[in-house]
Order: C-alpha cells, then structure tokens, then sequence
C-alpha cells in the first residue's frame, strides 16, 4: 500500500513522456554584408512508442533500447522571465499608437523624419519582487514591457525608452512612462546621429561616382548605387565625434563573384572620410582620402598623386576559392570513411516544460536500475533545473538555476560582445568597433544545423522577439543534449583495482551570426556540479588591405593583397550568484610564496607556499584580474551557512580552458566609456535593481557619455554578506593569420568560465551515478568488473536515426504586430523581414 501510495506522488509531480514536437551588423550606415542574406519544441524522432512513466521505469533490458521520446515535466512555478506573446506585443503596440502625444507612425510607412516604434520587448522583473514570488506564495511581480521609440520630427533625433502596463493591457490601469531609472546616464533617452541612411546612402555613392574615372583606373569597378556595380562601400562603426562633428571612414570592399559571400576578405585599400554632421545632406562633405596606405587631404591632392609617375596601382583582392567555404583542397586520408556520430540509446535524460520553457537534468537513471529503491525518489532533489529566456539585445539567458533544489544563481547570461579593431596605416580599421548588442545577438540567433552544430538527436527550442512592429521567430535556434565528453570525470588505479567514471555533460547551445563573425555559446552542466560557460568564435575575419607601408605592427600578410587586421573579442557576462540565500560575500585564496622557519624545521628557514584568504569587502576594489600563474581563485561565499566542519559553502569562479583576456586597448579613443566594462578579467558590485545591466546596446552612438557607465557601478558599497553580482569577461585576441581563410576556426578561438561548488557538499556528487566500473584483479587476472546495475544497450541500432535532418533548415518566420494578422505569417531566409538597427 505504501509503494502505490509513493507511485501516486510521483505522478503528481507531473512527470511523463511525450514527444516534443542573418542579421546585418558590419560597418554602417550602407555596408552590404553577407551576413544578411509560436515558441515551441521540435524533437527529431530517434525511434517510435513510448517510454514508461518514471515511476514504473526500471533499468533498460539487455535486449532493447528505450524509445527515444522527450521527457516532460511541469515547471514549479510559471515563467516569469519569458518574452511577452505575440498577443502581449500587439496590444503593447496599438495602445502606444492610441498615444497621440507620441505621434507615431506605423513602422511600414514611416521615414526617418517620422516617429516610430523600433523595438518593444519584456521588462524584467526587479530581484525583489522576483524572490517574493519563487521562494513563497506571493502573485507574480505585475508584468511590463519595455518599447523604445525613434523620435524622427526634429532636427536632433533621438530614441527614448517607456514603460508600458501593468500587462495585460486595459484601459483604466495601463499607462505609459518615460524609462529612465535603469540608466545612470539619469535617463533612458539616446542621440541619433546617422538617421537618414537613404540620404547618406545616396551621398556616398554619389562621392563615388563623381571619381568614376579613378575607381575604373584603380580598382577596374564601380561602386555609383546601380546593379552593375563590382564593388560596395561600407563606413565604419561607431561614428567618429570629432571638434563637434560627425565623420565615417569609408572602402571599397569587391563583391563576390563565387558561391560565398566572401566581401570581408575583399577590401581594396581606397577609402574616403565624410563630414555627415547635421541632417542637411547639403552640408555633409568628403574631408579626406586614403589609397595603398597613403593619406591625402584632398580629392586634388589625390588625383596629383595619381597623376604622378611614381604612383603605384597595386590592384585589388580578387575573390576565388582561397576566400569560399566549400569543399577544397586536397583530399584527407580515410575521409571517405563515415566518422564516429554519438548516440542515446534510451532517448533524452533530462526534463522539459516547453511552455514555460523549464529544464531539469538529474542523475534519476541512478536509481532506476533498482526498483526497490523507488522510494529514494522521493528523496531526490533534481541536480539542476532553470528556467531560458531570450530577447532581441542579448540572445538565450539562464534563470534561476537550481542545484540539488538550491537556487545557487539567480541570473546568468551575456551582456555584450565587443569586436575592437586596430591599425596604425588603415584608418577604417583604426575607426572600427563593433558593440554586438545593438545589432542584436537575439535577432542574429538562427536555427541550429541538425548533426553540424548539435548532434542530431537534440532536442531543440524555438526562440522570438519584437522589432520595427513585427514579431520574428527563429526555430530551432536553441539545442539541448547529454553527450560522453569523451574523457573520464574520475579515475584511480591501485594495486588490486581500477576504478574509472563515465563524464557526461548537459548541454545547452545557441549561435548567433552577426555580420562576418559566428558565435557559439554553451552551458555546460556537469555531474560534479560545476558549470562551465564557454564561447567561441568562427566566421569571416574583417581584414585590411595590404600595402608596402604596413610593416609588421598591424598584424601579418596572409594572401595577394590581404592582411588579417588585428583586433580583440570581449564578450560581458553577467553572474548573479546566490549561495544558500543573497547575503553573500567575496573572498580571494591565493597560493603565495613563503619564507618561514617551522617547529619541526630545526630553526632554519624553508621556501615553501602558504593558503592566503582575504575577503573584497567594498566595491572599491571590486575591479580584479585572473593571476598570471593561476595561483589566485575568487569564490562567493555564505558566512552565516558554514558546512559542519566551519568551512563557508560556497562558488568559486575560474578560468575554463582557451584564452581569457580584457581589452588591451587603454581609454579606447574609439569608443570611449562606453567600454568600461571591458579592462578587467573579473568585477564584483552590489546588486541594484536600478543596475540591471553593465551596458546599454545603444553606447557606441555616443561613447563618451554612455547612457550606462559601468564605472558608476563602483562607488564604494559594501560586499560583506551583500547580495553581489558579478560580471567576467570571455573573449580571445585575435590576429589573424593564413590559418583564417576562409573562416577563423572555433578550436582555437575558445574562452571559457567555470562556476563549480567549494565546500558546498560533502564530497563529490559525481559518486551518485552508476555509470562507472571497478575491475578488480589479482596477479593479473580480473575476478570481477562492477557495474553498479549499469545495463549495457544491446539492441540493433538504426543508423537513420543519426542522420542529420538537413531539409529542416529555415531562416525565420515573422508576422507584423500592427495591423495585427496572427494568422498572416511569413518565411523567409535568415534576415528577410528584419529590420536592423534603429533606423
């Protein structure tokens, strides 16, 4: 009586199985780039039937393999983290539009001299009205959204952040309110200072074709704006502010003329400076020029030198199969040969809540294998479980992790990624910074290739957002599977035994594409209990022309006219550690050399090393960098919940494997403060719900007065027993070498963090699965092989199983939010249908 008793608890915790079922960034304003080209679960089948419920599972036979069905659960409590419905969206947007002060025109029909709704999108809910409402009884924190808005009618435009709600909208309560306290600039209001992109557009190529003669002598091409052009021209980002003006470097980049778009590796090294200040296109001007690393003030200055017998045309990056993709080369021994593909041979281990969009993954399997230890599952507490959010700025975003039903970090996700060019010769790459955010790593996030970028029994999360009135939704764009690491977590071989435990790992993986370069982006959930957060790097490097003069300190010659531009990838985390509750404090341990003499020394002195453990006690030393030796760890620690031997229970934070780096680039002229984020490896704050981000994704308009300043984070607050937020930063250095062509690879271009427990346990969690043997042995020979109730699969496997579902593949499906159509849905490639930026 009790076990049925027991099974019907079980069931009640709603436990079953069911089957699931190119952004633009570059330079701007009129960069031509290759990149540009409901939420829900899809699960590619790796077999048929169904699974039975947990509570009747036992070990897999001898003789077969489970079905392969997606394991469901129900999220505890409901998402508040999630984007708003497209519902949610579209009355969000007819409501503003009902705001006649606003003036705003639909996004479809609006130029830059109009008003216009870009981006609307979930405001997140502050910490406090969070915890009230996960850890008790309290009603969900009220729901708002956030919606920025381009003011256009006016000789200054701008774009200004509002408040909308309380969702759902009604007329009575709903209102709308300037956004301005989540900004230490002191209001959430932007210039814009590059607004008529069709005007600025219609300039530059008009520059162009008024040295027709010169582009056809120098390049033998034309970049005038018309289809028979053989070269674009891009400008750089950001803006340069310069005695009160604005100014854009821009080059020629070859169009491809193969299968790739390959125009980042096509620069020409000509390229002219434009005054754009003001929104007259009267007055914009072209104030210099550049050509094969020569500088020349002036269009006549210019044309003399190519008059001149001495001038030297070294001709332009030609495309080919150097700069493509595809296959090429010659062909690797035993290629022909499939390579080895993974498998799951009982379909997914872990749970998920598809509407909630909830992940549990816990060692359950371990005590499945015996059914009379049934009863223990009541016991369990599930290893890790989180709630995934994602938004237009910054892409897939973890919430409330929980291990071993702990909350153990309350939120983690990327903040921002930054590309910052270099170059002594090249004043387009010396110009050159990209802040991801604004171009948005969301709306770049696209679908996942099925074998490629996730093996093909993932399972997979669609992910949506808001923007210029249309909802986008990419699918498949977030993958989550178990795979053996292919190295143990533990193993010991003694004199009468070894003893050796299967490594395997959850994961969950998104990529995003913006412009040239890919990123992806992997939590790693470990039976340790350490998490590892990683990124790395693929795609086109940005490359500079060639030229006599450059030497050697802008990086190296890698093809014809071609040399890989140096520059630097930061990309800014946000982790918001909670250990045994938010009262939290922040200690270093250092391993340090020592000179001392001992009691048991006989008086004379020793170099030896000692454990050092300091605490960071305020925010004035909040700002830290990685040891160069690695003998330094950082850890948030509790401590008012020491462990019983007095030791504090805690998360240490370290470096992963690949590079670790901060920007090298000292007061970037470039981009100012709004980088201020990006000189340290590490940085310790108190939470505020007034600082819920390092930076804002519109910093780069307006670099020296960012609307978030992150050095305004530090002013000296305490963080003993505070709750503390920390922000790290990933990334690598990068100077590219004939290695990148066609594409920079992510073996090397690796960074990666580790949050893993320090005295948080008793001892290893990794004990509690029972895929791993002890084989023991005497004179040689084995008397036995443990197994601890493991059942090796043995039944016929289908290969078709592992095949990749490649016809899958589809760019993005958006539908406009105003009029609003829910049923008028349209597919297209990645970026049809999107509105990049703000204009």
């Amino acid at each position: 009586m009790l076990f049925i008793h027991l099974l019907v608890l079980i069931a009640a915790a709603h436990l079953s199985f069911a089957r699931l079922g190119n952004g633009l960034r570059g330079p701007r304003p009129h960069v031509v780039k290759h990149g540009m080209f409901s939420s829900s679960f899809t699960k590619r089948s790796s077999g048929d039937g169904r699974r039975a419920p947990i509570s009747r599972r036992e070990a897999p036979a001898q003789t077969g393999c489970g079905s392969g069905s997606q394991i469901t659960t129900k999220a505890p409590k409901a998402n508040i983290f999630a984007g708003l419905t497209d519902n949610e969206a579209a009355a969000v947007t007819s409501f503003l539009h009902d705001q006649r002060s606003l003036n705003l025109t639909a996004a479809a029909n609006a130029t830059s001299w109009d008003n216009k709704i870009l981006q609307v999108q979930l405001l997140q809910p502050n910490k406090s009205d969070a915890l009230a409402y996960l850890d008790s009884s309290s009603a969900a924190p009220k729901r708002y959204a956030r919606a920025i808005i381009r003011f256009g009618t006016t000789l200054e435009p701008y774009i200004q952040e509002y408040q909308v709600g309380p969702l759902p909208m009604t007329n009575r309560s709903t209102t709308v309110t300037r956004l301005d306290y989540l900004f230490n600039k002191g209001r959430g209001y932007q210039r814009v200072y590059d607004l008529d992109l069709e005007e600025i557009t219609a300039f530059t190529y008009g520059v162009s074709a008024s040295i027709i003669d010169i582009t056809q002598l120098l390049l033998n091409g034309t970049a005038t704006g018309t289809e028979n052009d053989t070269f674009v021209i891009a400008g750089n980002t950001p803006l340069i502010h310069e005695d009160g003006k604005i100014f854009q470097w821009n080059q020629y980049y070859s169009l491809h003329t193969g299968a790739c778009f390959d125009e980042d590796t096509l620069p020409s090294g000509l390229m002219f400076k434009t005054d754009i200040t003001g929104r007259d296109p009267a007055k914009w001007s072209v104030v210099a020029w550049q050509f094969n690393g020569v500088f020349y003030e002036s269009e006549a200055a210019f044309r003399q030198a190519i008059n001149s017998s001495s001038f030297i045309i070294p001709g332009p990056n030609v495309d080919g199969d150097w700069a493509c993709t595809d296959y090429n080369g010659d062909p690797l021994p035993h290629d022909e040969l499939f390579p080895p593909v993974p498998v799951q041979p009982d379909g997914p281990r872990f749970a998920v809540d598809e509407q909630e969009k909830f992940v549990e993954w816990s060692m359950l399997d371990s005590f499945l294998s015996k059914p009379l230890e049934i009863l223990k599952l009541i016991l369990i507490k599930v290893d890790f479980s989180f709630y995934l959010s994602s938004n237009k700025d910054l892409g897939m975003q973890l919430h409330n992790i929980k291990y071993k039903g702990e909350r153990i970090i309350y939120e983690v996700g990327l903040q921002e990624a930054l590309a910052h060019y270099a170059s002594s010769t090249d004043p387009f790459q010396g110009s050159n910074a990209y802040l991801d955010s604004e171009y948005g790593l969301g709306t770049t996030t696209w679908q996942l290739v099925s074998g490629f970028d996730c093996p093909a029994y993932a399972t997979y999360l669609n992910t949506s957002f808001y923007l210029g009135e249309t909802s986008h939704t990419h699918p498949s764009s977030i993958c989550m599977f178990e795979y053996d690491t292919g190295y143990p977590i533990q193993r010991h071989t003694a004199p009468t035994y070894v003893s050796v435990t299967k490594n395997i790992a959850f994961t969950v993986r998104s990529a995003a594409t913006v412009g040239n370069y890919d990123y992806l982006f992997d939590y790693e959930f470990y039976l340790d209990g350490s998490i590892h957060i990683s990124v790395r790097a693929s795609g086109y490097i940005q490359s500079s022309f060639w030229t006599s003069n450059m030497g050697t300190q802008d990086g190296f010659h890698i093809h014809d006219n071609l040399a890989g531009s140096m520059h630097e990838h930061v990309l800014n985390y946000k982790l918001d550690l909670d250990v045994a509750g938010t009262a939290n404090s922040l200690v270093k341990s250092a391993l340090v050399p020592t000179t001392e003499v001992y009691p048991w020394s006989n008086g004379k002195p020793r170099n030896m090393m000692k454990f050092d453990r300091t605490y960071i006690s305020s925010e004035n030393d909040g700002k830290l960098n990685w040891d160069a030796n690695n003998a330094v760890m950082y850890s948030v620690v509790n401590k008012d919940k020491p462990n019983k031997y007095g030791e504090y229970r805690g998360w240490k934070i370290m470096p992963g494997t690949g590079n670790r780096n901060h920007l090298v680039i000292q007061n970037s002229t470039v981009l100012g403060k709004s980088v201020n984020w990006a000189t340290h490896h590490l940085y310790a704050v108190q939470r505020k719900d007034s600082e819920p981000r390092s930076v804002y994704p519109y910093n780069g308009w307006d670099p020296n007065d960012p609307v978030v300043d992150f050095d305004k984070f530090f002013n000296g607050e305490s963080l003993d027993q505070e709750d503390i937020v920390l922000y790290f930063n990933l990334g690598m250095h990068h100077t590219p070498d004939t290695s990148d062509l066609p594409n920079t690879v992510f073996t090397s271009a690796h960074s990666s963090m580790i949050i893993a427990p320090q005295n948080y346990l008793l001892g290893d969690p990794s004990r509690g699965t029972i895929h791993q043997t002890r084989i023991n042995f005497v004179s040689g020979k084995v008397t036995d092989a443990l197994t601890f109730g493991a059942k090796q699969p043995t039944c016929a496997l289908d290969l078709g199983v592992t095949k990749p579902n490649l016809e899958s593949f589809v760019g993005e499906v958006y539908t406009s939010k105003y009029p609003y159509h829910p049923d008028a849905q349209m597919l297209g490639n990645p970026g049809e249908g999107l509105e990049t930026g703000v204009r």
